[in-house]
């Protein structure tokens, strides 16, 4: 009768890692949500202080002030940083919970086995630090073109020169082979941690930024787009959030990212010609 006592403790194993992987997505879930209403929050916020600041002025298109300077200071770059690390998880995490929700599988059926493995936790953070590192050099970027008014007070670009480079910048790296080679490491996480395992917790978290920069070399340069379309445009930010999704999702990712390689070139040199 052992393979009697073998079947209960499979499906009781079953069980347990079913529950696992519930309160990790719960888990996710509920930071993402977190994400999206700070985001909504400072959006609101911002469209505030732009109402107040000009009460008495018509309808216009946005564009930089004359006479007036960016907030240059360490607290306005603090700000901008924060602004896109919490961007970054709430757009990151959906397209990463497969990748983390498998580790965590690993994670119960290693310990039912007598093997413990670090908490998906370690994992997770290593993930969100290869895009907190990301996040820093996009505040740095944003500080430098709001510094050459090249933003408006929208955080959208006021160049069209810049606006038709991000979207053939964004466009082309769709094709090229980093964002093959990329995208395939995303698509496929049981292949990624067959070839990356590390032992311990430095390794899980070491395997968590690992997993962060091929996803960073997958959609980094997407993210530039919110300089064209409004960095606090919570409308785009989702839009390019579930296109990421569906890209690393969809058995035809790859077809799905080469076509909005070609709409975005397309977009770009329209935006160049255009009188």
């Amino acid at each position: 009768m052992g393979w009697v006592a073998q079947a209960a403790l499979d499906s009781r194993l079953e069980a347990i890692v079913r529950r696992d992987r519930r309160v990790v997505a719960a888990s996710l879930g509920a930071v993402i949500a977190l994400a999206w209403i700070y985001l909504w929050l400072a959006a609101g916020s911002m469209n505030s202080m732009q109402v107040a600041a000009m009460p008495d002025m018509p309808d216009m298109p946005d564009m930089p002030m004359p006479g007036t300077a960016p907030d240059l200071s360490l607290v306005s770059l603090l700000l901008t940083f924060l602004m896109w690390t919490v961007m970054m998880i709430g757009m990151m995490l959906p397209s990463a919970a497969p990748t983390i929700l498998l580790y965590a599988v690993m994670v119960r059926k290693n310990g039912a086995r007598g093997t413990v493995l670090p908490g998906a936790w370690v994992f997770v953070s290593g993930y969100l630090a290869a895009w907190t590192g990301f996040s820093l050099v996009a505040a740095l970027l944003q500080v430098a073109l709001e510094a050459a008014t090249l933003l408006t007070p929208m955080m959208v670009s006021a160049s069209r020169g810049l606006s038709a480079a991000i979207l053939l910048a964004a466009g082309i790296y769709q094709w090229l082979p980093i964002k093959d080679a990329c995208l395939r490491k995303c698509q496929a996480p049981v292949q990624f941690f067959v070839a990356r395992w590390r032992a311990g917790a430095a390794g899980a978290f070491r395997m968590g930024v690992e997993s962060g920069l091929y996803c960073l070399g997958c959609c980094g340069v997407l993210m530039l787009l919110l300089f064209v379309a409004g960095v606090m445009n919570l409308l785009w930010v989702a839009v390019i959030a579930g296109f990421v999704l569906l890209e690393k999702l969809l058995p035809a990712g790859r077809i799905v990212s080469r076509a909005a390689g070609l709409v975005l070139i397309v977009a770009g040199v329209a935006l160049l010609v255009r009188p």
